[in-house]
């Protein structure tokens, strides 16, 4: 009976993406995350998520199996719930090799955002840049919008390093206004403009300043959101990687930090994180190298726990668990 309650779950999940106007047709996984990590049938990092049509979307990277000794990501994932425990993969939306400038064809960590009924996908490239995806609907297919990188490490200044140019991330304004963030050793913002795919030139690229002693120095992975009128930046910290924030009245700063929330995720050197509220309850999506028994910091694996915030509209430090959350009603 329990096999039967499962099964009738699952496909509940899959009426339920139909009926929000997600074709069935290009479903190639489906299953009952049984804790954490989430996603057990592959390796996924760098997550990303949105919520469309009442479905929690979450964009990864493919990491290749284990044993590895660098990063080998060839390809972007896309998952889809109704419930935060019944999930379906959708085919690959995207390659790195979709985007023919891309040298080495690295597909790093990116970000998923809606704007005018269609959905773009900010990735980066390691060393080529950060380049701009479009699609239709939310699980893709993807094409390259431009044909060359919207932000290079030109657009990236005072610092030398050539992977500086990474993570990009996202965030629509109240007032409408959409920003693209990113950075590896420091972290930067544009304008973009209401096209999504190119920025404004007379904003330019502002260097996010962070006041306050900070535990370690910024490392990347920047992620924007607000709540209650306040700003949050999260960021990875140190190496191994920790997950710190900081805080604004204005969305480009400066801000100021407030600390550690999230400490080095089991069995991997990163530790790149999405945040996001869905059917009232906040989320801390990330990845760890837990998967056994090949994973590691080159094959990490997207893990979901609760997201709380003190009496003070603060974050709670995250509980890592491998329970993983609760399911929620459809």
């Amino acid at each position: 009976m329990n096999s039967f309650l499962k099964a009738i779950s699952a496909t509940l999940v899959l009426i339920s993406c139909v009926l929000n106007g997600y074709s069935q047709q290009n479903i190639i996984h489906q299953w009952e995350a049984t804790g954490n990590p989430v996603v057990t049938h592959k390796y996924t990092c760098d997550p990303a998520a949105i919520v469309h049509n009442d479905t929690l979307f979450i964009f990864t990277g493919e990491d290749a199996e284990g044993g590895l000794k660098f990063y080998n990501i060839k390809n972007w994932c896309c998952f889809a719930t109704t419930d935060m425990k019944n999930f379906i993969e959708y085919d690959i939306p995207l390659y790195a090799k979709d985007f023919e400038w891309n040298r080495g064809e690295f597909a790093y960590a990116g970000h998923v955002i809606e704007r005018n009924n269609k959905f773009y996908w900010y990735v980066s490239t390691n060393t080529s840049g950060i380049g701009v995806a479009v699609a239709d609907r939310p699980q893709g297919p993807y094409k390259d919008v431009l044909g060359k990188p919207l932000l290079t490490n030109e657009n990236s200044p005072g610092k030398k390093h050539s992977w500086r140019t990474i993570d990009p991330a996202a965030f629509i304004d109240d007032d409408g206004q959409a920003w693209l963030f990113w950075g590896n050793g420091a972290c930067w913002a544009v304008k973009l403009n209401e096209d999504m795919t190119s920025y404004d030139m007379d904003y330019g690229v502002k260097t996010i300043e962070i006041d306050g002693e900070m535990d370690f120095p910024f490392t990347e992975a920047p992620w924007v959101h607000k709540k209650d009128d306040v700003y949050f930046l999260t960021f990875a910290i140190g190496f191994p990687e920790r997950i710190a924030f900081a805080v604004s009245d204005k969305i480009d700063g400066p801000y100021t930090y407030k600390g550690i929330i999230n400490e080095i995720a089991g069995n991997s050197n990163t530790n790149h994180q999405s945040i996001i509220e869905y059917k009232g309850n906040w989320y801390f999506i990330y990845h760890n190298g837990g998967m056994q028994t090949k994973g590691g910091s080159y094959s990490r694996s997207i893990c979901i726990d609760k997201l709380e915030f003190d009496e003070n509209g603060m974050y709670k430090p995250i509980l890592m668990t491998t329970k993983g959350v609760d399911k929620v009603d459809e």
